[in-house]
């Protein structure tokens, strides 16, 4: 079956009542969940697998797949209302959307990063289609010291997510480095930095850190500046139409990151995290007025929030193509291949093109779903911000607490929480950025195997990253992006 006849097939399964009916629950299930924080993509498929159980497999996988996207567009609501990100994919997102928030322009905020995620999806879809089985060879041939000078790459770009001191936002990476080494190193199975503790054998998780850095941080510092009359602008919605000069600011960073962030999503191990922080990192690199980012830049709202919704649609090339996860995500996905007895892979194409093509076509509708749902339901879904403001703090106290308990019914990673929550307490106090912690502990563990991998395969030799040239290149543009703000700040200290 040629491309053309395969897209028909898919449409046909989408615009079905059953197709049309499960990919509308699907993305309405995950938006939901996604709002959520604690509650990401992977908690809502491994939800949905039991209630798939028994359903024919085109339908279930099509809802499967709304459930997905759905959870990573609700994800920013979270982020920019109360400065909580429930998943890694919209951290970056709180760097510009709740600042936004807090002038009032919660509403804007909230159709900035619907309008972005609906286009970054449709264009990702658009290229899925179109590039699916051609970029799932490339995928192939990025071995590890391709991905870890891409990591090492994201890592030297850390720089340019803070203002102020390069040397500040340099050793907040370290810490970040730091933590992600507790727990037993999956290679040779010693436990490191653990302490006798062991409840540090797994390390720890993402969504104690995130919570801790930036919804219990941000706890503090509203309860230290409670009498602060200007905080009252948090609780306006603001208007919701987005002007022409806004719509204009917006068309760059969503045509240039739709693609970019599709190509980031298709690589496995990368996904729309990364693709996200990298999106945020770029447009704040080229703006004219890089100053503006994290104080409610529109670009910087729009780039991380079309970047994440590209990913998504960008993960389901190695996974449809080759059966291989790019993410945790698309491995809880994989497993719902599985129960329901579909094998991904090369041959999924051809003998079963109905869910190849069915999961691509559906995706066109669910994003146009999701905007029909989300923006009618900005103005209900701002009201959290009229909530009294003790009454917010201790809702976003529970929420934060609810997440992180949900995911190991272990309190000692409440402890944990609460220590990061004041340390991120602390780095606000000190000009510390939090942004590079976080970009270095999600990058860490993937930047060390992929390490181990290349040393392993070139038998410890270093020449291995500079044989590779794909390596090669993402290293020199690595050391020259972290040269280049060094040699600046050098300059204005003679300056002065």
């Amino acid at each position: 079956m040629d491309s053309i006849e395969g897209i028909i097939t898919g449409f046909q399964v989408a615009f079905s009542m059953q197709g049309l009916l499960f990919v509308l629950i699907g993305v309405f299930v995950g938006t939901f969940i996604g709002m959520l924080p604690g509650l990401g993509p992977i908690s809502a498929i491994a939800v949905m697998i039991p209630v798939t159980f028994g359903m024919e497999p085109t339908v279930a996988l099509v809802m499967m797949a709304g459930v997905y996207y759905g959870a990573v567009f609700g994800g920013s609501t979270s982020s920019i209302l109360l400065n909580a990100p429930g998943i890694s994919g919209t951290v970056a997102t709180a760097f510009d959307g709740y600042p936004m928030a807090q002038q009032g322009k919660a509403g804007k905020a909230l159709a900035i990063a619907a309008t972005s995620s609906f286009v970054g999806g449709t264009v990702s879809v658009i290229l899925l289609m179109l590039l699916a089985p051609i970029l799932s060879s490339v995928a192939v041939s990025f071995g590890p010291p391709a991905y870890f000078a891409l990591m090492f790459m994201g890592l030297t770009l850390i720089t340019s997510l803070s203002e102020g001191s390069t040397i500040k936002a340099l050793i907040s990476a370290v810490i970040g480095f730091m933590v992600v080494t507790i727990g037993i190193d999956a290679q040779t199975g010693t436990q490191r930095f653990t302490f006798g503790n062991v409840n540090l054998l797994e390390g720890l998780d993402f969504l104690v850190i995130a919570l801790g850095l930036f919804a219990l941080a941000e706890v503090c510092t509203l309860i230290i500046n409670r009498k602060d009359l200007s905080m009252d602008n948090a609780h306006k919605l603001g208007s919701l139409k987005i002007t022409k000069q806004e719509f204009k600011e917006m068309r760059g960073p969503m045509s240039r990151q739709s693609i970019l962030g599709f190509l980031l999503g298709v690589l496995p191990g990368a996904g729309a995290t990364i693709a996200s922080f990298i999106a945020y990192i770029t447009e704040k690199r080229i703006a004219k007025s890089p100053e503006a980012f994290g104080k409610g830049s529109v670009k910087g709202l729009a780039a991380p929030e079309t970047a994440n919704n590209a990913a998504t649609s960008g993960a389901f090339v190695p996974l449809l193509s080759l059966g291989i996860p790019g993410s945790g995500t698309t491995a809880v996905m994989l497993g719902a291949f599985l129960v329901l007895g579909v094998q991904p892979g090369p041959l999924l194409m051809t003998d079963r093109p109905e869910i190849f093509w069915g999961i691509i076509a559906s995706m066109y509708i669910g994003n146009v779903f999701l905007l029909i749902l989300n923006l009618p339901l900005i103005p209900y879904i701002a009201k959290i911000l009229k909530i009294p403001r003790p009454l917010l703090i201790s809702l976003v106290i529970m929420f934060s607490i609810i997440g992180v308990y949900a995911i190991s019914f272990n309190t000692f990673d409440l402890y944990m929480l609460l220590l990061f929550g004041v340390i991120g307490f602390f780095m606000r106090l000190f000009s510390f950025p939090a942004p590079p912690l976080i970009l270095a502990f999600i990058l860490g563990g993937m930047m060390e195997q992929a390490f181990r991998q290349s040393l392993t395969i070139s038998n410890g030799s270093l020449m291995v990253f500079v044989q590779d040239p794909l390596a090669l290149t993402l290293l020199i543009i690595a050391l020259l992006s972290l040269a280049f703000p060094l040699i600046q700040q050098i300059r204005r200290s003679k300056r002065a």
